[in-house]
């Protein structure tokens, strides 16, 4: 068994995420604590406000008032709902939110039967709950669970390879569930500093985001509108608006995780893994599909642009460990779009007449294009530098063979 723990401010954005599942008929409420009752039994939005509002309003210090975590059991454990809602209810109580305002979601859109449990992380005086140590405590607490139940243990060290979410597709339909699925997570989970890297990391789920910009009576707007994407890249169905998906899919919700994600990537160096696991896997890898699997295995995706003539004009990667999105300029020159155009296509166009006679032993033999951009003469000089440190004193060829060719770049830019 398996908790994820995550807070925010955005106690809408975690119930309506829920609420749209119950509406689909992909969810339902099997617990409630210290919750306000409706009159007709119903667990709706508004009522859920109601009850978390008096601990949101007394809080004076805590940033991330919001409490939204996930309990996955194995799919091979058989749990009633009576067993699930206990287990909810014990997980509380051990970790310090036992008499808080709480409601348990069975979430029943895959194969895996799982919670969802949404409360807050202030008391009724505004103190915030004790969160020390939090996923430590939540590894034991969940240890001890499975003893309690007979639960299958979870296999920490397992690497998973897959996506955390499935991509959209448009043939199984509920298509609006599918998406909202995913960007209720993504919106709120990933660290992204750009909309153009949130709408890379939905491509990679089958999802096209569109900014709407326009003036009514006189006042500007902005939105966004979603697409399903089939396996060609085009858009397929009705679109569907932001407000569908609550507040979290907006394009002001955007902004505010986008602002938040530069001080965080910043403080926290999440740049340097990708550098170093994209750097060795250039080097090592024999062409664009070795490279985009070898990355997968360690946890970092790559969405690549290309236009009609095959060259690659973007590329994005995201670290779903770290759970990061970054555009490869974002990384530094060595990781722009044009040197990968060159790393992956430029070996291909290279005719007999101005390939070397002897063999460099380089993972791809990359050669100059007279027609290539400035931009891209920069960016395949700091590649060479990179070969140039990770050979040298290894292959004088490599060495000869690379250091020639940063000779012609310095003699033409004299030009």
């Amino acid at each position: 068994m398996v908790a994820k723990i995550s807070a925010s401010n955005n106690l809408y954005g975690a119930l309506s995420y829920n609420q749209i599942k119950v509406n689909d008929a992909q969810a339902k409420v099997i617990f409630t604590n210290r919750m306000i009752e409706s009159a007709d039994g119903i667990c709706d939005i508004n009522t859920c406000l109601r009850s978390f509002e008096p601990y949101i309003l007394a809080n004076n210090k805590t940033e991330k008032t919001v409490l939204h975590l996930s309990i996955n059991p194995d799919p091979k454990d058989a749990l009633s709902d009576e067993q699930l809602s206990e287990i909810a209810q014990k997980y509380m109580q051990k970790m310090g939110y036992g008499n808080q305002p709480f409601i348990v979601y069975k979430h029943e859109d895959i194969e895996r039967k799982h919670i969802h449990i949404v409360s807050v992380k202030v008391d009724e005086n505004g103190k915030k709950i004790d969160d020390g140590f939090e996923h430590r405590r939540s590894m034991n607490v969940c240890r001890e669970l499975e003893k309690k139940y007979g639960l299958i243990p979870a296999n920490q060290k397992k690497r998973q390879e897959e996506l955390p979410l499935k991509p959209v597709c448009y043939e199984n339909g509920n298509v609006k569930h599918q998406i909202a699925n995913v960007i209720c997570d993504v919106a709120k989970n990933y660290h992204f500093q750009s909309l153009k890297e949130y709408k890379a990391l939905l491509a990679l789920y089958n999802i096209s985001a569109e900014e709407v910009r326009g003036e009514i009576n006189n006042k500007s707007y902005a939105g966004l509108i979603y697409f399903a994407l089939n396996e060609k890249g085009e858009k397929v169905g009705n679109p569907f608006k932001s407000s569908l998906f609550g507040k979290v899919a907006g394009i002001e919700a955007l902004e505010k995780q986008i602002e938040k994600s530069v001080e965080i990537i910043k403080n926290k160096g999440f740049k340097e893994r990708c550098k170093k696991i994209i750097s060795a896997t250039m080097h090592s890898c024999k062409n664009r599909n070795d490279f985009e699997k070898t990355l997968k295995k360690q946890g970092i995706s790559v969405v690549f642009r290309i236009n009609d003539e095959g060259r690659i004009y973007g590329v994005t990667f995201i670290d779903n460990e770290q759970k990061t999105v970054f555009n490869g300029s974002r990384l530094g020159k060595d990781f722009s779009a044009n040197v990968f155009n060159n790393l992956f296509n430029g070996a291909e166009k290279i005719n007999e007449k101005t390939q070397p006679k002897h063999n460099t032993g380089l993972p791809f033999e990359t050669f100059e294009n007279p027609s290539h951009e400035k931009e891209e003469s920069s960016g395949i000089a700091g590649f060479f530098d990179f070969l140039l440190t990770e050979n040298s004193g290894k292959n004088p060829d490599n060495d000869d063979f690379i250091k020639k060719m940063k000779r012609k770049k310095k003699k033409r830019k004299r030009l």
